[in-house]
């Protein structure tokens, strides 16, 4: 076994100067410029405020997806109950039940983190926190769905044809492919 560490390491170069060149609904454009190692670099970044998702398992080990339609690829897509952290203070524990009670009416009465990504690192300062969720219960919320999440379709699906789907290509969302093939190896272990 290896000695050396294995672990992105956090550096924090000298900023000259940040620009917000875009203000969105939800994300925004910055651009800046630092000191990197005596070169000064300029970099646009899409500045995200994280999100967490959740593989929610049920006791037959079937797990919660959800499909919805994703304008930017055209699609319906099986994904995990995710959204983002836009409460202020909000652990991004309590942001994944928010979102299960949210988006499938599901209530947990344990979770565990799984794991935590930087979801596209060159371009995005966006964190996910993917949880898993047991001891499901329904609740009721008072979540309204607009939008794209009018017509959520919420099924169960066996945990391995989950994780098949993902490994084959036919569920394609990073964060899903991400969370399942990390609820599985957590099985295993």
């Amino acid at each position: 076994m290896s000695t050396r560490d294995l672990s992105d390491t956090p550096e924090h170069p000298t900023v000259i100067s940040t620009e917000r060149v875009f203000d969105g609904a939800i994300w925004d454009v910055v651009r800046e410029r630092f000191d990197y190692n005596g070169d000064v670099l300029r970099r646009d970044y899409v500045d995200h405020p994280g999100a967490s998702a959740v593989v929610a398992l049920d006791p037959d080990n079937n797990v919660l997806l959800l499909r919805q339609y994703r304008h930017p690829v055209r699609s319906r897509n099986w994904e995990l109950p995710a959204g983002l952290l836009d409460v202020v203070g909000e652990d991004p524990a309590e942001a994944a039940r928010r979102e299960l009670a949210e988006e499938a009416g599901y209530a947990a009465s344990d979770m565990v983190h799984l794991v935590t990504l930087n979801v596209t690192p060159g371009g995005s300062n966006e964190v996910i926190h993917i949880f898993l969720a047991t001891g499901l219960r329904q609740v009721d919320h008072d979540f309204v769905a607009t939008g794209e999440e009018a017509d959520l379709e919420v099924a169960f699906w066996p945990l391995s044809d989950a994780v098949d789907a993902a490994m084959a290509g036919r569920i394609r969302n990073q964060i899903s492919v991400t969370g399942l093939l990390a609820a599985h190896v957590h099985q295993q272990s």
